[in-house]
C-alpha cells in the first residue's frame, strides 16, 4: 500500500493530509490497462479468468484487477499478469505494448514507479475453437454415455 503526504505547495508549509492507494487500486487500473490492449484475448487463468469474462459482461461491475497480481511499495510497483493472447499477434510486440500501457496508466495515475513487469503468457486463442470444442465434447459425452 502506498502513502503520500500532501503540502500546500510550497517548501515549510504543514501536511496537507495523506493519501493511502490500495495495492488493488493498483491491480484494477493495471489490469485495465491489459485488457485494453488490441491482441490480449483474456487475463488471468481458471477462476479469476472466468470470473473476469463474467464481470465483464455484467454492467457496473468491478473485476479489472482479476488475473494481475501487484506488490506495491511506497513509491514503486511491479506488476504480474498472465494472460491469453490472440493467434496471429507477435507476443513480444504485444508484451511490449502491454508494459508500455501498463506503466503509463498506473504511473499517471497513481504517482508510483512502475519498476517491473511480469507477463506470463499461458495460452494462444484462436478464434471458432471455442464453439468447435464444445461440440466435441458434447459428442464424446453422448457417445461415452449410453
Amino acid at each position: 500500500m502506498a502513502e503520500f503526504e500532501t503540502s500546500g505547495g510550497s517548501s515549510g508549509e504543514k501536511t496537507r493530509g495523506r493519501t493511502t492507494i490500495a495495492d488493488g487500486v493498483v491491480a484494477t487500473i493495471a489490469g485495465i490497462a491489459i485488457r485494453e490492449t488490441e491482441g490480449v484475448h483474456s487475463v488471468g487463468r481458471g477462476a479469476s479468468k472466468a470470473i473476469g469474462a463474467v464481470a465483464g459482461r455484467v454492467g457496473g461491475s468491478s473485476g479489472g484487477g482479476r488475473g494481475v497480481k501487484v506488490e506495491v511499495g511506497e513509491k514503486q510497483t511491479a506488476v504480474d499478469v498472465d494472460i491469453e493472447v490472440e493467434y496471429g499477434i507477435p507476443i513480444h510486440e504485444l508484451a511490449d505494448k502491454v508494459r508500455a500501457h501498463v506503466t503509463d496508466a498506473v504511473e499517471t495515475m497513481t504517482g508510483l514507479e512502475v519498476v517491473e513487469i511480469n507477463i506470463n503468457v499461458f495460452d494462444v486463442h484462436v478464434p471458432g475453437d471455442d464453439d468447435e470444442e464444445d461440440d466435441a465434447d458434447s459428442g464424446r459425452s453422448s457417445a461415452r454415455v449410453q
